[in-house]
């Protein structure tokens, strides 16, 4: 069953309208109820605040990593391990092809249902999760393979057991080597981009964001609790800390931003694939057409220009 938040409920009330009307079979009835859902889509989503960006981000029936690898991979392979400790689910790595393109793909994944986000520690990883991600990075540079890397969890799991295995080690590792890394590499936030445990996986070539995507260095509500002792105050603190594509955008820490669907990624995992899809070859194509060093430099210069600021 669709979830719909509170901004969405004109929105639901005429899409269950078009059902009905469909049911009975009224045609005229369904064409005057889509141009009334598109005028209404149009308005909601045009004059969201940060707030509800967030919310749509954080959303249940947003598409996760799994869902757009399963949605734009073909003859795909998942790797597993660290090949030190364990598998860490909450990392997904899987090799195969988008279109013609062979490629390796490195996600963090939620999980749904109960069941499942115990399994993915609701998209937290552990150390031996970004240690599988490099492990996967690496092979794509041995093998000569473009990788790309979608960005989606809370943050890098903080319990005793992920400290104990050098949580932050992993984290910087990370960073290092995937700064030097020789092959293509594009980094997407899909849905939520938390502190470090979403630049473990976000050092590439190019960083963009999904329309309604947010990338910070902590919650909005552990921010309000730090700053206010309110946690009530979550939606100051998305306003204030800019975390939303279009603010990143305009102080030049990413990218791009990638135009999913007007209405969001969870009324249309498709749209939503095909423009990941459609950027990343697009993509792929300028970064081939600069030599290996040109591409390093320019990586080189990007990661060094990031928090430059002139008064």
């Amino acid at each position: 069953m669709a979830i719909y938040l509170d901004f969405e409920q004109k929105i639901k009330t005429i899409q269950e309208d078009i059902i009905s009307a469909r049911v009975r079979h009224d045609d005229a009835k369904v064409k005057e109820l889509e141009a009334k859902l598109d005028k209404s889509v149009g308005k909601v989503y045009t004059n969201l605040s940060d707030f509800q960006k967030l919310q749509l981000a954080r959303h249940l029936d947003r598409p996760y990593a799994l869902d757009y690898i399963n949605l734009l991979m073909h003859d795909k392979y998942e790797i597993h391990g660290d090949r030190h400790y364990r598998d860490d689910e909450a990392i997904l790595c899987y090799i195969g092809y988008i279109g013609e393109e062979r490629v390796v793909v490195v996600g963090e994944q939620k999980g749904r249902g109960t069941k499942n986000k115990i399994r993915r520690n609701f998209g937290m990883p552990h150390p031996e999760g970004y240690r599988k991600a490099l492990r996967a990075a690496k092979m794509a540079e041995k093998f000569g393979i473009p990788l790309l890397m979608l960005v989606d969890t809370p943050g890098a799991y903080p319990g005793i057991g992920a400290e104990e295995r050098n949580q932050s080690e992993a984290i910087a590792r990370n960073l290092l080597e995937l700064s030097d890394l020789r092959t293509e590499t594009i980094s997407i936030v899909i849905g939520e981009g938390g502190s470090g445990g979403a630049l473990a996986i976000g050092v590439a070539d190019k960083f963009a964001m999904m329309r309604y995507s947010v990338f910070s260095v902590i919650s909005p509500e552990g921010c309000s609790a730090i700053l206010w002792n309110d946690p009530k105050k979550a939606e100051d603190a998305t306003k204030a800390m800019k975390i939303t594509s279009s603010d990143l955008k305009e102080l030049d820490l990413i990218d791009d931003v990638i135009d999913e669907p007007l209405i969001g990624a969870h009324r249309d995992k498709d749209g939503a694939a095909k423009a990941i899809g459609s950027y990343f070859l697009q993509e792929l194509k300028k970064l081939r057409e600069m030599t290996p060093d040109e591409r390093m430099e320019a990586r080189y210069k990007r990661l060094t220009s990031m928090g430059a600021f002139s008064e």
